[in-house]
């Protein structure tokens, strides 16, 4: 499959090339590791290893990693060397993800499991998982893997929480934003714990760039959750609706099957008892009438806020300003 720059893809760049700008050796140097780490002798593994490496997207957490290390100080070594875990980590959930959900297309190009078959996309993510934690532990202390093997736990967890609630239509919100929290979230937050700690960050500050990347992973997934509603898979570049076809809730539904109006609340439930290729376009109305919509984005425009208050505890910088910005743009999704 031909991968297409829509012009949506050309601002993400652009506005990616230039947030990235301060960390952009580090990236590179943290891609080298990643591939070095994961090369094969084995030509058919290496192939599924380079297809799912074009798959990852944005480098969000390893560029979070760094931009935090550089408010706190410097990029030292093991920064990395943990980019590279971290971006292993996401890239074994993204492949996973792609299995649960039978997605076909991320970053417009055909998924591991549509490319190949569903068994080949689970042992690569374990693969990727091994080689993460292998290279975790040649770092001189065990921290970072303890912190990563616990946000790894958290992550699983909530996947499987989702997956165990799938078809549960009276799901909580409570109940949704502790998957959210461990699926999305965790991960984000770890990445700035990282960065901070290996900075030589104190404790304070430690925890303060551990919030901020929690609501930042918080609000990243509500904006993701609203688009898989209503967003354009020419444009996103991957499946669109899956939560739907799995039967998943997220925050609008949730609103939305909480309705005062119980007639329309019944008529939400018989839409998604029974999921088409149809239901994205009934729901629509129903989500944009009831302002649920702009419920969602108001979370998670709160979010984002608590996250940028959080930037407080740095000293100014460069990389300060970057690391605002980057939460200014996850909910406009220009990243």
């Amino acid at each position: 499959m031909t991968t297409t720059l829509l012009p949506g893809a050309e601002q993400t760049r652009v506005t990616l090339a230039r947030l990235y700008a301060p960390i952009a050796a580090d990236l590179a140097e943290a891609e080298r590791i990643f591939a070095a780490e994961l090369r094969s002798h084995h030509a058919f593994v290496q192939e599924v290893v380079e297809h799912a490496a074009r798959l990852r997207g944005k480098r969000l957490r390893p560029a979070l990693l760094f931009l935090t290390a550089q408010a706190c100080g410097s990029v030292k070594p093991a920064h990395r060397v943990l980019a590279a875990v971290v971006e292993m980590i996401h890239t074994a959930t993204l492949v996973h993800d792609d299995v649960l959900d039978e997605a076909l297309v991320r970053r417009h190009a055909a998924t591991v499991n549509a490319e190949w078959s569903n068994e080949t996309a689970v042992l690569l993510g374990d693969y990727l998982f091994s080689h993460a934690f292998f290279l975790a532990a040649s770092l001189d202390s065990t921290l970072a893997c303890r912190w990563i093997g616990r946000a790894t736990n958290l992550v699983c967890e909530g996947e499987m929480m989702q997956v165990h609630n799938r078809g549960n239509l009276d799901l909580s919100e409570s109940d949704y934003f502790e998957i959210i929290r461990g699926k999305t979230a965790e991960l984000t937050a770890v990445s700035c714990r990282l960065g901070v700690h290996y900075a030589g960050g104190d404790e304070a500050t430690v925890a303060a760039m551990d919030r901020y990347g929690r609501e930042l992973g918080v609000a990243f997934q509500i904006a993701d959750d609203v688009l898989d509603l209503l967003g354009d898979e020419a444009t996103s570049g991957k499946t669109m609706g899956t939560d739907l076809q799995k039967q998943k809730l997220t925050l609008p539904l949730i609103r939305l099957l909480r309705s005062s109006d119980s007639d329309l609340a019944a008529r939400v439930r018989s839409i998604l008892s029974q999921p088409g290729a149809d239901t994205r376009r009934q729901l629509r109305p129903l989500l944009e009438q009831t302002g649920v919509l702009e419920e969602a984005w108001g979370y998670a425009d709160r979010s984002i806020a608590v996250a940028r208050s959080c930037l407080a505890q740095l000293p100014p910088s460069v990389a300060r300003d970057h690391l605002d910005q980057i939460a200014q743009c996850v909910v406009r999704r220009a990243i």
